[in-house]
């Protein structure tokens, strides 16, 4: 799958699922603009890209709408248009629901969820001019079944569940495709303070005995965005080693 001159977005792509996107579609040949808030971060993005002079970093606060509107603007300057939008861009709040802040609830909304319909809404008319627009959300296998203190997070991955579906349908007349990742428990700096014992409890809930890779994630990514999946649409897909079924 080649993305030779294929314009990316990645929101959020300066660590973790995000960076593996980054790397995956740069190494790809895909022209890639990426967004985040640390510009140190940011830094090791490109250089782990192995393509920098196809890489570019634009800081963004995906909540903001003017912000998101900038990072779709740079992203269609560095690639000569737009083709692949991944809103990736996402921040947790944990707590249990009756001890929960409001801003605690209400930035977790934003940042997931509005974050997501700010750039998509911004790229929209890019994507159907384009010959290949794809969008890829991603949610959380906790957007699915729920998870005990993160009633912020998993209302707000579960309304991207719902909104990929709606996008999916306004766009598909326009050849554009629309499809949610839902990753499980990935290794990503923040799995790694969980400690092996509490590794091996979430090892034993998935059927695969393992957590997943960060590669996991970023290759159905690069498949969704791919000319192969032209005819996939609307989906939510899990990358979770069989957790939900």
């Amino acid at each position: 799958m080649s993305f030779d001159g294929v314009s990316v977005l990645v929101t959020g792509g300066t660590r973790g699922i995000g960076r593996g996107v980054v790397q995956a579609f740069a190494s790809r040949g895909a022209k890639v603009t990426f967004t985040g808030r640390n510009e140190e971060a940011a830094a090791a993005t490109i250089e782990a890209s192995g393509n920098a002079d196809n890489v570019r970093f634009v800081a963004a606060d995906v909540a903001n709408p003017e912000s998101a509107q900038a990072a779709v603007d740079a992203a269609v300057e560095h690639g000569g248009g737009l083709d692949v939008v991944v809103n990736n861009a996402g921040i947790t709040r944990d707590g249990l629901l009756m001890r929960m802040k409001d801003d605690d609830w209400s930035r977790v909304l934003d940042v997931n969820l509005s974050g997501t319909f700010f750039v998509t809404r911004a790229a929209a008319r890019r994507l159907m001019k384009s010959r290949r627009g794809r969008l890829i959300n991603i949610t959380s296998v906790v957007g699915l079944t729920g998870n005990a203190g993160q009633a912020n997070y998993a209302a707000s991955k579960a309304g991207i569940a719902g909104f990929t579906k709606a996008v999916a349908k306004e766009m598909a007349a326009r050849k554009v495709t629309a499809n949610a990742v839902a990753p499980g428990f990935i290794q990503t700096d923040m799995t790694a303070d969980l400690g092996d014992k509490v590794a091996d409890e979430l090892k034993n809930r998935i059927p695969l005995q393992r957590l997943g890779s960060v590669e996991d994630v970023a290759e159905v990514v690069v498949f969704l965005a791919s000319e192969e999946a032209g005819y996939v649409t609307g989906q939510v897909i899990p990358v979770d080693g069989g957790m939900v079924m």
